[in-house]
């Protein structure tokens, strides 16, 4: 349905209340189509607004957004800061496992919006917690505070990080 509505939309070209839509039309837009009405960064950023889960998971159309995200906001490794990670929104929850190790703590908030993960990321996002180079520090040092903090993340977590966390 929305592909079809973007198709009528943009029957006579882009219009420049493009904004005033509903985010989700983004996901199947490109930023080429976009760049007459504003520039990539605030296509990137209205995208990560949307709710990608109207695409599939493994979607081409998902990775096809989040590569040309980390080529619009010029990120050349694999390390995402948190300004960057504001702006990807949902799209964060396409990272692979290298992006979300190489960025620590800065992705857990914005991960937790994630409705699933993939093994390779729910494994990064173990390495990340266990290491205890976050802002919630190592496991052994979590209160309650932290779980409800962590709370969407919890169905992540293996026996090994749970046995560390205090009764």
């Amino acid at each position: 349905q929305l592909s079809c509505l973007l198709k009528m939309v943009t029957l006579n070209g882009i219009p420049k209340d493009l904004d005033s839509y509903p985010k989700e039309l983004l996901l199947f837009l490109s930023p080429s189509d976009y760049a007459a009405t504003g520039s990539c960064s605030q296509f990137f950023t209205n995208v990560g607004k949307a709710n990608v889960d109207v695409l599939p998971r493994e979607a081409p159309q998902r990775q096809q957004l989040l590569l040309e995200a980390l080529q619009c906001l010029k990120i050349p490794g694999a390390q995402i800061n948190e300004e960057n990670a504001e702006i990807l929104g949902r799209l964060v929850c396409e990272l692979g496992g290298e992006h979300i190790r190489s960025s620590g703590g800065s992705l857990l908030k914005d991960l937790s919006h994630c409705g699933s993960f993939l093994p390779e990321q729910e494994e990064a996002i173990r390495d990340v917690l266990s290491s205890g180079n976050t802002t919630f520090g190592p496991p052994a040092a979590w209160s309650a505070f932290t779980l409800s903090e962590l709370s969407r993340l919890i169905p992540v977590l293996d026996h090994s990080i749970l046995q560390q966390i205090p009764k």
